[in-house]
């Protein structure tokens, strides 16, 4: 049934799609366990974009299908008890308006007992600094998906270092266009191109903030 769900999620079938989720759901399958494998489909989506196979309208729907199987498994997620009240800020940066690999980290950071504040997507730089200020965050979150916007990330680092945070706070950035030379250029702690290697990276953070 898993391969199922993966063939469907990757050819967009989304009644296949929502069917296949909530019968898993009956079978006992653990909701993280369907979102990964919603997000595995998602990533065949994505290379089939790259390759020529799928239009951008077919990577919006993608998201769309998602957030349709989110809806459904979002109330079967376990909620943790925050870690150590550690918390995070994300948010899309400005001028970018793609939110589906930030939505799975966060859902799955969320899971796993992380407190985090979503900003949504076309987020100013100044808006993720006076978050950061409110909320006293030990770790902030930027995604891009268009790589014209990468300057604004860089501008979110500027802005944390002239107001004093940017010692208290770890930057990660995410997104497919985000690599070492992005990361070089805007000042970040660290980037991820996945949501598993951006979920180690969060682990990571916690683990060494816990140890000081």
């Amino acid at each position: 049934m898993e391969d199922e769900l993966l063939t469907a999620m990757a050819d967009l079938d989304e009644d296949k799609t929502l069917c296949l989720v909530e019968k898993q759901l009956q079978a006992g399958l653990t909701p993280l366990e369907i979102v990964d494998t919603c997000r595995r489909g998602v990533e065949i989506v994505g290379k089939r974009y790259s390759e020529g196979q799928y239009f951008l309208s077919d990577l919006i729907m993608s998201e769309e299908i998602f957030k349709g199987v989110m809806r459904i498994v979002e109330p079967h997620i376990p909620v943790n008890v925050p870690q150590n009240g550690f918390s995070i800020v994300m948010g899309t940066i400005e001028g970018d308006i793609h939110d589906l690999g930030k939505n799975i980290v966060i859902y799955l950071l969320r899971s796993r007992g992380f407190h985090v504040h979503d900003l949504g997507v076309d987020v100013p730089p100044e808006k993720f600094v006076q978050a950061v200020n409110e909320t006293g965050a030990s770790i902030l979150g930027i995604s891009v998906l268009l790589s014209f916007c990468v300057g604004s990330v860089k501008k979110v680092v500027d802005l944390l270092q002239e107001a004093g945070l940017r010692d208290k706070v770890k930057v990660v950035v995410g997104g497919y266009p985000v690599n070492q030379l992005v990361k070089e250029y805007t000042g970040v702690d660290y980037y991820a191109n996945d949501v598993t290697q951006a979920l180690e990276i969060y682990e990571k953070i916690l683990k060494e903030k816990c140890s000081c």
